[in-house]
């Protein structure tokens, strides 16, 4: 016995007062009606129904299921047209992890702007640059930046990142500008603690294979401080330019060995399902595809 449409259909009987009309408007039998009313009463085991030949009646025990049941009944139709509003109208709290760097620079008039859109959406933002497990850390979305490895999420690629070798004019002045990679051992290097699996790899190998000292290095998992750092003229940074654009433009910063730009990486937006897509999600991605221009605004 489905308990819920045996509950359905005693609802039915006492509203349409027989169970041929309750039969009528569930488009089922009378004889199958019947049938899950006498399941219900034998499941409870009590009787719900008088039945006379013109009329039904309820029992006490009838009554005080009847109120309650049909509580019941409209709960669940409510949750199921909550739950159908979810997937057409943005609503609810979307979670978000994003990076750092890029979130503080980027994101506060992306995320305004989406809410006026999107009035009924709250927003959770948390700023991390490490990879965050999307479901089990109970997020909607993760935008991340670099070359993402093949997994089960779906990723949209969202903007190009590009990155640039770059020093402050008076570094390069004091120290001489590099003119090919092996003239970066000479060179005191800021370096990304996450390098090689953000896209960095091929720099890393020169410093390597350079046989240069690294322990003067500046380490830091921040690209901000990396950033500041080499306007402040402690050495030679590989940054993103969604952080370094800026400076660079202001002359604060000058890229360096632009024919030894690596490969560029890219923002996606990662989420977990492509199908039965809450449309709080579908209309963040929508919203966020395109919005920094490609090429985005910071280059």
């Amino acid at each position: 016995m489905d308990r819920i449409d045996a509950m359905r259909a005693f609802i039915t009987v006492v509203s349409e007062g027989s169970f041929t009309h309750a039969a009528d408007r569930l488009a089922m039998s009378p004889q199958l009606v019947s049938k899950y009313v006498s399941q219900l009463e034998q499941h409870l085991g009590v009787r719900l129904l008088n039945r006379t030949t013109r009329r039904i009646h309820l029992t006490e025990a009838g009554a005080s299921y009847h109120d309650k049941a049909r509580q019941i009944l409209n709960d669940i139709d409510d949750t199921e047209n909550q739950l159908g509003d979810l997937q057409t109208e943005a609503r609810g709290l979307l979670r978000i992890s994003a990076p750092v760097s890029f979130a503080i620079r980027h994101m506060a008039p992306l995320l305004s702007e989406f809410q006026k859109a999107h009035p009924a959406v709250g927003i959770d933002l948390q700023l991390n640059d490490r990879k965050v497990d999307i479901v089990e850390e109970g997020f909607d979305i993760a935008l991340r930046v670099g070359h993402l490895r093949s997994s089960s999420l779906i990723a949209k690629r969202i903007a190009p990142a590009r990155l640039v070798i770059c020093a402050s004019p008076s570094y390069l002045e004091q120290h001489g500008t590099p003119q090919c990679p092996e003239d970066l051992r000479d060179h005191r290097y800021l370096r990304y603690s996450y390098l090689e699996q953000e896209g960095g790899q091929a720099m890393h190998q020169w410093l390597q294979s350079s046989g240069r000292d690294p322990s003067s290095d500046l380490i830091c998992n921040n690209g901000d401080v990396l950033v500041e750092a080499a306007i402040a003229g402690a050495g030679i940074a590989l940054q993103p330019t969604f952080i370094s654009g800026s400076a660079i433009k202001e002359g604060k910063l000058q890229v360096i060995l632009p024919e030894y730009e690596p490969e560029p990486m890219a923002l996606y937006a990662v989420y977990a399902h492509r199908q039965l897509l809450a449309s709080k999600v579908r209309s963040f991605i929508d919203f966020i595809d395109g919005y920094f221009g490609d090429p985005p605004y910071w280059d």
